[in-house]
C-alpha cells in the first residue's frame, strides 16, 4: 500500500513539473552579429560574489575607437627619441660639474685628491 502511495506521490509531482520543463527548453534568440556592445551604447559590469568583472572586452573597443590616437602615438614616440646633442649629460654618462663637486668635496677646484673616498 505504501509503494503504491509513493508511486501515485511521484507521479503527480512528475505531472505538475514536467510543463514547467519544457517551459524552460524554449530556444533563445542570437544576438545580432553586427550588434558590439560599443554599438548598443555601454558595457555591462558583471558581480559575482561580491567582486566586480568589468567587460573590458567592450572598455577596450572603447577606447580604442579615438580618431586621434594615432596621432597622439606619433607624437609621443617622437618626444621620446630626443637627439644625442640635446640630451641631459648624465643621460648620456658624462660627468656634470654638481656631480664631479659633490664628489671631490671641498678639495674640487683646488686638488686632484678628492676630500673623501
Amino acid at each position: 500500500m505504501k509503494h503504491r502511495v509513493y508511486t501515485l506521490a511521484a507521479s503527480l509531482l512528475l505531472g505538475a513539473l514536467l510543463p514547467l520543463a519544457g517551459h524552460a527548453a524554449e530556444p533563445v534568440e542570437p544576438p545580432a552579429e553586427n550588434a558590439t556592445a560599443v554599438g548598443r551604447g555601454g558595457c555591462v559590469d558583471v558581480s559575482v560574489g561580491g567582486y566586480k568583472a568589468p567587460d573590458y572586452d567592450c572598455l577596450s573597443q572603447q577606447m580604442g575607437n579615438n580618431p586621434d590616437g594615432a596621432k597622439a602615438t606619433q607624437m609621443n614616440q617622437e618626444a621620446m627619441q630626443v637627439p644625442i646633442n640635446k640630451r641631459a649629460p648624465n643621460q648620456m654618462g658624462l660627468a656634470t660639474p654638481a656631480a664631479t663637486g659633490t664628489r671631490m668635496g671641498n678639495s674640487f677646484g683646488t686638488s686632484v685628491t678628492p676630500q673623501r673616498p
